[in-house]
């Protein structure tokens, strides 16, 4: 009941061939082909300009996601400060319990 049942190994079924020969081709040099047409040049893109309002909305957009993402790891500092120093604090009372009854 506890032994685990190990499956067995199915034996190959049909003819087994033996692998292709693989043989080298020679490479025949072919005859060039000629360069393509030349097309229309495709449209260039569009430049994108700066007004004031859009540089104003971007610095404003780039600071806030900077304050943001300090704002998380500063947050993310002071939750471990505050664990470890929690833990600090039951480690030593743990040690003085223990410390207390080999006294007694």
């Amino acid at each position: 009941m506890f032994r685990p049942k190990l499956p067995t190994m199915p034996h190959p079924t049909g003819t087994v061939a033996p692998p292709a020969v693989v043989e080298p081709t020679t490479i025949t040099p072919g005859t060039p082909t000629p360069p393509p047409a030349s097309t229309a040049p495709a449209p260039s893109r569009p430049v994108v300009q700066l007004t004031p309002g859009t540089a104003l909305a971007l610095l404003g957009g780039g600071t806030a996601v900077v304050l943001v993402v300090g704002a998380v790891l500063v947050s993310m500092l002071l939750a471990v400060a505050v664990t470890a120093a929690s833990l600090a604090i039951c480690a030593l009372v743990i040690r003085s319990l223990v410390n207390t009854q080999h006294r007694r």
